[in-house]
C-alpha cells in the first residue's frame, strides 16, 4: 500500500483567467521539489489557461463540477466532454456546496460519477454531514447512505478510479476543522466501507482526502493520522503561499 498524499485547490467561484494564470505561474517554483500529488480546480473560463501555465509541471487541472448528460438543451451547463477537450484531468463530484444550493441528489451524484468514468476523468467524490446530523449521531448512517447511493452500479474497477473526499458541512468556510480523531474516525469508516464492498486491495489503495477549513496550521497533524491521504483545500487555496505551505507540510 502506497497512497501517495494528494492535495486539491478548490477555487470556487474565485480567480479571473488573468488571476489563475499569475497564482499558477507563482506556485510551480514554490512546489518544485514536491512528491505530492497537486490538483487545481479553477472555474470554468480558467481551465484551458491553467492547464496551459501549468504545462509539464506537477500540477493537474480540472473541473469543480461537470453535468450527467453529455450533450443537451441544458441551457448554463457544461459536459464532461467539453471540459476534458480543455485539457482538464479530474472533476470534483458532490460538492457539499452543489448539494446544498443545487439540491444535488445522491442519485444525481451517482449519475455525474458514471458520466466522469465513461469520460476518463478522475471522480473526486464529495461525502459528509451536517452539524444537526453530528449532533444527532447520525454520522455513519448519513455517510453510509451517500456511499451506497452515490457508488451505486459501479463495478470494482470503476470504484479503484475514484478518490473520496470527507468534507464536514460544518466545518466548510466556517473556521472549523474536526479533530485529527473525529477525521480520522469518519476515513476509517469510509475505507472499512469500501473493504467490506469491494475487498480490501481496493479499498487498501483508495485516496481519501479531507476538506473543511484545512489550514497549513494544521495540516500536518491530520496528514499524520494512518487513513487521512490529502486534503480538499477551499479557502487557503486562494492564496499561493499558504496552499504552497500546504502541500509542503
Amino acid at each position: 500500500m502506497s497512497r501517495v498524499p494528494l492535495i486539491i485547490a478548490n477555487w470556487k467561484m474565485y480567480k479571473s483567467v488573468k488571476e489563475a494564470r499569475s497564482f499558477i505561474n507563482s506556485l510551480i517554483p514554490l512546489i518544485a521539489s514536491s512528491k505530492r500529488r497537486i490538483f487545481i480546480a479553477p472555474s470554468y473560463p480558467a481551465i484551458p489557461v491553467s492547464v496551459e501555465t501549468a504545462g509539464n509541471s506537477s500540477i493537474v487541472i480540472g473541473a469543480q463540477n461537470i453535468h450527467d448528460q453529455i450533450e443537451g438543451a441544458f441551457t448554463g451547463e457544461v459536459s464532461a466532454k467539453m471540459i476534458k477537450e480543455c485539457g482538464a484531468q479530474f472533476s470534483l463530484i458532490g460538492h457539499s456546496e452543489r448539494r446544498e444550493y443545487f439540491q444535488e441528489s445522491n442519485l444525481l451524484i451517482n449519475r455525474k460519477l458514471k458520466r466522469s468514468l465513461k469520460e476518463k476523468l478522475i471522480p473526486i467524490l464529495c461525502l459528509g454531514e451536517t452539524l444537526q446530523e453530528r449532533k444527532g449521531g447520525l454520522v455513519e448512517v448519513t455517510l453510509r447512505t451517500q456511499l451506497e447511493e452515490c457508488l451505486m452500479a459501479l463495478s470494482e474497477e470503476e470504484v479503484k478510479q475514484v478518490v473520496i473526499a470527507y468534507e464536514p458541512v460544518w466545518a466548510i468556510g466556517a473556521g472549523k476543522t474536526a479533530t485529527k480523531e473525529e477525521a480520522q474516525d469518519v476515513h476509517a469508516f469510509i475505507r472499512n466501507y469500501i473493504q467490506n464492498l469491494m475487498g480490501r486491495r481496493v479499498a487498501d489503495d483508495l485516496p481519501i482526502l479531507y476538506g473543511g477549513s484545512v489550514k497549513p496550521e494544521n495540516i500536518s497533524n491530520l496528514m499524520a493520522e494512518p487513513d487521512i491521504d490529502g486534503a480538499l483545500v477551499g479557502g487557503a487555496s486562494l492564496d499561493v503561499i499558504s496552499f504552497a505551505q500546504i502541500v509542503n507540510f
